[in-house]
């Protein structure tokens, strides 16, 4: 598409869009005069869809009318209530339903998936992650390798970019895998990463990986809801994520989780066990010599009964979802980030006065190539970065900042319009 840098341009993009009218489908931030505020941190915290409070409250409704039965009510039954999720999430991330299971956190859910899928000998007990992961993700990894009596600094290979780069390139990945993979256990990657809003070629990644012997698995807090995904098909062998993010669930919502089916239905695979991961039929078995058997699906790495209410919300988040449908979210969001980039690129981010040119203010450090990124536009300042995100903040745009000197934005397709996108290019490059 040939952009524009007009404001009607980006009011003729809106009107064109046929997922525009899913914005009413949420509660916008407003500031202290009551207008909406450019929320680009869905990366963060996704906003709250207006049938969430419906859909709690009828399970708060319930639990006042039924107590205990509504464990077994005829709508929507507490016992079972997981399974509804099964089929609307096993669509977003690319999955057949029994790989899919919505429990606990994202960081539980990774240690668990650590306990099946990362089983190091003395021969081949490395972890392999890309520089920049999401902190959570180090922490767990790092305790998991003491756990079993190795030292991360050794065990925890790092894969980071060229000299002068940002962003990590497939084929570097592919090489270093091929060269470290006799001692690598686990491939551990985020399907986006956080901080630089880098898309991973997962499937290439995958396929490395099991060449190699290794196991893969993939961090997807900031791909799903953001970026198409194909888990079953690219032959991945477990993911895990969050749901408060681009799945707009609520802060600290219940986690997702994936395991291939070829994982999935072997029982024998070591874990964690819990009541609600065993076989339902003999789940209140509560006999002292009880022995764990688990679902032959993902279901089997449940611990605890799920949390209803959180579940709730999630349900109700991925209704709309299952009505927008990922593949035209993807476009719109392709489109988005593609128009913002060219904003910014039309405004130098050198300035020169009296033949003097200032320092580069800012740089786009996430990767220009659609195929290469999710929603998540990544700007590193160059020029007093707090006072350039506190300008930001103070002309109603809601976003992030990494120290020292990263700021993410986020135009989310479900609720971010075409004209927000050109407003804060205007405030950035006016600040």
């Amino acid at each position: 598409m040939n952009f524009r840098t007009d404001e009607d341009f980006a009011r003729e993009l809106d009107a064109a869009d046929p997922l525009a009218g899913f914005r009413a489908h949420f509660h916008i931030p407003t500031n202290e005069a009551a207008e909406p505020l450019i929320y680009f941190c869905g990366h963060s915290l996704g906003l709250q869809p207006k049938a969430v409070r419906a859909a709690v409250d009828q399970e708060l409704n319930d639990w006042a009318r039924m107590g205990v039965h509504g464990h077994f009510k005829d709508q929507s039954p507490w016992y079972s209530y997981h399974e509804l999720l099964r089929e609307p999430m096993a669509r977003l991330v690319g999955a057949q339903p029994h790989e899919v299971v919505v429990m606990n956190g994202l960081t539980v859910n990774l240690h668990l998936m650590m306990v099946s899928f990362y089983r190091p000998t003395a021969d081949r007990f490395k972890i392999l992650m890309e520089d920049s992961a999401f902190p959570s993700d180090t922490y767990a990894v790092r305790t998991q390798i003491r756990h079993h009596g190795f030292d991360p600094d050794q065990a925890l290979l790092i894969a980071r970019p060229r000299d002068g780069e940002h962003t990590l390139r497939t084929e570097d990945l592919e090489a270093l895998i091929r060269q470290e993979g006799p001692r690598i256990a686990l491939v551990l990657f985020g399907g986006v990463n956080y901080f630089t809003g880098q898309l991973f070629d997962m499937p290439r990644i995958t396929a490395a990986a099991h060449a190699a012997g290794c196991t893969a698995g993939f961090d997807l807090a900031h791909a799903a809801g953001n970026v198409e995904l194909r888990l079953h098909d690219w032959d991945v062998d477990f993911a895990v994520w969050c749901t408060y993010k681009y799945l707009n669930s609520g802060p600290g919502a219940v986690a997702g989780c994936f395991v291939h089916l070829r994982h999935a239905e072997n029982t024998h695979i070591p874990r964690f066990g819990g009541w609600w991961g065993n076989d339902p039929k003999t789940r209140f078995r509560m006999h002292l010599n009880a022995e764990f058997d688990p679902v032959p699906s993902a279901d089997g790495w449940q611990l605890c009964n799920p949390p209803i209410l959180s579940l709730a919300a999630v349900k109700a988040s991925l209704e709309i979802f299952d009505r927008a449908a990922i593949s035209a979210l993807r476009a719109k969001s392709e489109l988005q980030s593609a128009y913002l980039l060219h904003l910014l690129d039309q405004h130098p981010a050198q300035r020169t006065d009296r033949g003097h040119s200032t320092p580069v203010r800012y740089e786009v450090i996430t990767p220009p190539s659609p195929s290469h990124r999710g929603c998540q536009v990544s700007i590193l300042a160059h020029d007093r970065p707090d006072r350039l995100f506190k300008s930001l903040h103070a002309a109603g745009v809601v976003g992030d900042f990494r120290p020292p000197n990263v700021i993410r934005v986020a135009p989310v397709p479900l609720y971010n319009t075409f004209h927000e996108i050109w407003r804060f290019a205007q405030i950035l490059t006016a600040t």
